[in-house]
């Protein structure tokens, strides 16, 4: 098989070395951005226009300064394929995509999602529970028990005690497993979902309300959603007003969801307890962010709450590696996100593979 399809790998990743050399043996000839082992910053727009020139595929994960723009694709008329590593999509242009033919994948594994849903939980128990605080009191203190290290008991009980309420925004993949483990607990769950049926509230056992109740009336208020322009800031200075001054704010979706520079004015003022935080507005957080000397009203994560032994980006990796020799052999992968492509797709690339048309 003579090499003719082109990849360009954005930000590569180091557990992707094994599926690079695939693409090679498969013909691939592959061009390769700063690795995000070295700099998370990635290449510049200016840098991947000229990098993606005549490529037939571009993939890779989101760790990057600039997004994969209409500038970016349309230095190739040959490009197949946008294949991302990671569920979201929110730094590919698809609609641009669209508008040019352009298939653009994402990688919904379940080892993905799974490990948000499992590392939201513990985020909430870690802050609830105040498992640091009672930590460092008998280690570096080296005192006893201290009333101040109280933590919350999550269940309703018998008693008379009604637990807290946890309030999910967005009630897809991550959010309803979170539903589903915590449904044991028999706290109570709030979700706002416009996208999902009532059906699938009753089956988790959720409660449907708006954004507003929600606010209101959680002890815990989770992001899960994607980001786009209507959820970009979806929490700021004035949703932050309607939460108890008990609350905590989890964010394991998307930094821009929140208004980060609000969320900081809202901790120091005290206007709610705590926030956990996987992801940020800026990617790597700065030195000098004042997230960094919240002390415990926050818990800080490196953006890799889904980074587990064995799944992390492995899987998504594998599976838009696959997408990406699929498409270069003239057939649709079934991880497409921009899906109302595909007919105009198929008609353009639809059983011509581009080793065997020297990539046209």
């Amino acid at each position: 098989m003579g090499t003719h399809g082109k990849v360009f790998i954005f930000a590569p990743v180091d557990e992707a070395r094994e599926t690079h050399r695939r693409l090679e043996e498969q013909g691939c000839a592959l061009v390769l951005g700063k690795a995000s082992w070295d700099t998370p910053q990635g290449n510049s727009e200016a840098e991947m226009i000229v990098m993606a020139k005549d490529c037939d595929a571009l993939m890779g994960t989101s760790i990057r300064n600039a997004p994969i723009s209409r500038a970016i694709m349309q230095s190739s008329d040959r490009l197949r394929i946008v294949a991302k590593y990671t569920i979201g999509t929110d730094d590919v242009d698809v609609e641009a995509a669209t508008e040019l033919g352009v298939l653009v994948t994402h990688g919904p594994t379940e080892s993905n999602w799974g490990g948000v849903a499992e590392g939201t939980i513990t985020a909430m128990l870690t802050m609830l529970k105040k498992v640091r605080e009672r930590d460092r009191h008998l280690k570096q203190r080296g005192e006893w028990r201290d009333p101040g290290l109280q933590g919350t008991y999550f269940g309703s009980r018998a008693d008379g005690y009604a637990g807290i309420t946890l309030g999910l925004i967005g009630l897809g993949r991550i959010g309803s497993r979170i539903a589903t483990l915590m449904r044991p607990w028999k706290m109570r769950i709030l979700a706002t979902d416009p996208y999902v049926p009532d059906a699938k509230f009753a089956e988790h056992g959720v409660t449907r309300v708006d954004l507003d109740t929600l606010l209101a009336e959680s002890d815990v208020v989770s992001l899960h959603v994607v980001l786009t322009r209507e959820t970009r800031h979806l929490i700021d200075a004035k949703q932050l007003a309607m939460m108890k001054p008990h609350a905590i704010l989890i964010n394991t979706s998307r930094g821009p969801c929140v208004h980060e520079p609000a969320l900081i004015e809202a901790l120091q003022r005290g206007q709610i307890a705590g926030a956990a935080l996987d992801v940020f507005e800026q990617e790597p957080l700065s030195a000098d962010s004042s997230l960094r000397n919240l002390g415990d009203k926050v818990l800080l994560s490196p953006h890799m709450v889904s980074s587990n032994v064995g799944s992390g980006l492995g899987p998504g990796i594998r599976w838009a590696t696959e997408s990406v020799l699929r498409a270069m052999r003239g057939e649709v992968p079934d991880n497409v996100y921009n899906k109302e492509v595909i007919p105009r797709w198929e008609r353009r690339f639809g059983g011509t593979s581009v080793w065997a048309s020297g990539s046209r």
